[in-house]
């Protein structure tokens, strides 16, 4: 273990040697869960749900736990009638909890608010009357393009509370991808926003919408949020503040089944046409209610819930809002960037609202680690007692950089794996009952059964394989929104139409413990040896000097494939030739040497979506000169401009 004296980095390499970290003895006591019988409890998965699903408000008890008679297509709590709206809000208030804070919500340039659950109670009635004044109706898609402000709650909540189905497009995409999700989803009315902030700019949403949305939309929203004359059509678009002040206070909710659709969210970042995927009513928030109390051993009286994701996505549909609200939580929502306006914001929100739970992705805690100690240690981070991770597979180096720095060596450490397609958390350490170990998501929760199988469907003991979800879970995506076949083609047809095929390769250990390593196709095949991509880049990243780290496969003459490695140092560091020495050696320490980059580009950053997933796609494009696709879709379409020319320079001095 570390010892005093150590620097920052010695400590953490040092700490690379340990392969497990169990919970404190006073973690362990005042968890939440903390008998290793749930695990057995699971194996009647449908028993297990059922009393799961007992937690929520019933409007009609469900007469079939579930129908899986004609697979892949599941039905959970058939006949069970419930409403999402009134879970999250009404059941509250009327227990007399209408005065607990649902949300802490701090603005960009530092403004806060504080949104009781009366509030939220209040405003969604308020504004699901509106929605039908404009003639919204039970099963009508209404498109939601809004950053990081209440009212998106506020509208997801008012959809939920008529059967309206929502389509959220993350505030950061292009108006053209917003057009493109109407389209396909045939959304009847758009809420959006007449100006967006990030890092002090405004950016002009609705006359963007406006250039590229035509006639596809009858009705469109407008959210007051700036200073800029939006233009707004007679007839068409409508002022969000002048709906609430006009529309009747009570809206009683609509009792939907079970099996209703609650929302579509679209995946991104291919280069095919994006997937809806489809959650319905009763099993998708039995799911989330159950899976963020027990991995985040919530305790709604006592927590402030923090999860830094954006409501666009996935992480936050489940973990920001459904879950949360169902559970009673308290939370934080942030509208900024976390280096607006200075690199330790993240860390005086937590020390401002006393954040206990933590959850955010791999990708911020590196950035993180690039910028520097000093901007957690200059607050007070003392009232946070659980972090987690999602969106991607953690190094070990950067889990424990979290533990040690953000969370002092005392927090338990949730790396969850899941999906937009699973709803929710499928494989994580439940925080009281199992060691955590840096770089693995953990094990199944109970309730879900995963195994890695090989290419015939067998298991592939501790060797790679593919990730696969071998029986129903009430949070599963129903379909691909007016696509069976393609949703069957996609999920269901390698392995059988009862075994989910996740699209991502994994290994589980001795133990029982799954790492994922990456997306299938993420694999280079070395003189016969299959390396995951996630592998390597651990081990790069592993070297005190470096940062991130992306790695990609090229042809090679001699090996089938060579390694590429993209590397960021850390801090003002230049890249030099000794520098790829240490590198490669500490690949070979770590792997061997037949894994070993055969080629470094130094890199300023790298090319990442706006949930912050790396695109090895344009790595791969750029690295062998041909030409790039659409680059809209990344957060700084500049950075492959820089890269470019990084390349340049690199070949010109031969280094590869």
């Amino acid at each position: 273990m570390a010892t005093e004296g150590q620097t920052l980095e010695q400590q953490l390499e040092e700490l690379l040697d340990d392969e497990k970290f169990s919970p404190s003895e006073d973690f362990v006591e005042q968890a939440v869960i903390t008998d290793p019988k749930i695990y057995e409890q699971g194996e009647d998965y449908e028993a297990f749900w059922a009393e799961r699903a007992e937690a929520l408000h019933w409007d009609t008890k469900w007469e079939q736990v579930l129908d899986w008679s004609n697979p892949p297509f599941a039905k959970w709590f058939v006949g069970g009638k419930l409403n999402v709206s009134y879970n999250c809000l009404d059941r509250h208030v009327e227990a007399g909890n209408g005065g607990r804070v649902a949300y802490h919500w701090r603005g960009e340039e530092g403004e806060e608010l504080d949104v009781t659950y009366a509030d939220l109670h209040s405003d969604v009635q308020k504004f699901a009357n509106a929605l039908k004044s404009l003639g919204v109706r039970k099963g009508d898609v209404v498109a939601v393009y809004l950053p990081m402000i209440p009212e998106v709650a506020v509208a997801m909540l008012a959809c939920a509370r008529i059967g309206a189905i929502h389509n959220v497009v993350f505030g950061g995409f292009s108006a053209e991808s917003v057009r493109e999700r109407i389209e396909f989803s045939e959304a009847k009315i758009l809420i959006t926003v007449d100006g967006a902030r990030r890092k002090g700019k405004t950016a002009p949403i609705k006359e963007n919408v406006d250039e590229v949305i035509g006639d596809l939309v009858d009705t469109i929203v407008v959210v007051k949020r700036s200073d800029n004359d939006a233009p707004m059509k007679a007839g068409r678009d409508h002022w969000y503040g002048e709906l609430l002040e006009a529309a009747d206070a009570d809206c009683p909710p609509e009792p939907m089944d079970a099996e209703d659709p609650l929302y579509i969210l679209y995946t991104s970042g291919s280069t095919a046409k994006p997937k809806g995927i489809l959650h319905t009513t009763g099993g998708y928030l039995t799911g989330v209610a159950y899976t963020h109390a027990a991995v985040f051993d919530l305790k709604p009286e006592e927590d402030i819930y923090w999860c830094a994701a954006d409501v666009g996505w996935v992480t936050g549909h489940s973990y920001i809002i459904y879950g949360p609200l169902a559970n009673g939580t308290t939370s934080v929502m942030y509208e900024g960037a976390p280096d607006y306006p200075g690199k330790d914001i993240w860390w005086e929100i937590v020390e401002r609202y006393k954040v206990t739970i933590m959850y955010c992705a791999p990708t911020a805690i590196r950035a993180c680690m690039k910028w520097g100690v000093e901007h957690p240690a200059s607050h007070d981070l003392s009232s946070l007692r659980l972090l987690g991770t999602v969106g991607e597979p953690i190094n070990p180096k950067a889990w424990l950089w979290y533990w040690k720095v953000v969370g002092g060596g005392r927090c338990p450490i949730v790396d969850t794996w899941w999906q937009t397609e699973t709803g929710g958390v499928m494989i994580t350490t439940l925080p009281a009952l199992l060691d955590a170990k840096p770089g693995s998501a953990g094990k199944p929760l109970p309730g879900i059964e995963a195994a890695v199988v090989d290419e015939e469907g067998n298991d592939a003991g501790t060797e790679q394989g593919y990730l696969v979800l071998k029986r129903p879970w009430p949070s599963m995506l129903r379909t691909l929104y007016k696509e069976d076949d393609r949703f069957v083609e996609t999920y269901w047809n390698k392995f059988g139409k009862d075994t989910y095929l996740v699209g991502d390769a994994a290994r589980r250990d001795e133990d029982g413990y799954f790492w994922i390593i990456g997306r299938i196709d993420d694999v280079v095949n070395v003189s016969g040896h299959r390396l995951s991509t996630a592998e390597v880049e651990s081990a790069i990243v592993s070297h005190g000097k470096v940062a991130e780290a992306a790695v990609i496969g090229q042809a090679d003459e001699d090996t089938g494939q060579a390694i590429t490695a993209f590397v960021t140092l850390e801090g003002d560091l230049d890249g030099t030739d000794e520098l790829i020495a240490e590198i490669r050696e500490k690949v070979a320490d770590r792997i061997g040497k037949f894994a070993r980059p055969k080629r470094i580009i130094w890199a300023d950053d790298l090319p990442k979506t706006r949930s912050g997933k790396i695109m090895r796609r344009l790595l791969r494009d750029i690295a062998e000169g041909r030409e790039l696709g659409d680059v809209t879709t990344l957060r700084d379409p500049s950075v492959m401009a820089q890269l470019e020319g990084k390349i340049k320079e690199r070949d010109a001095e031969g280094n590869g």
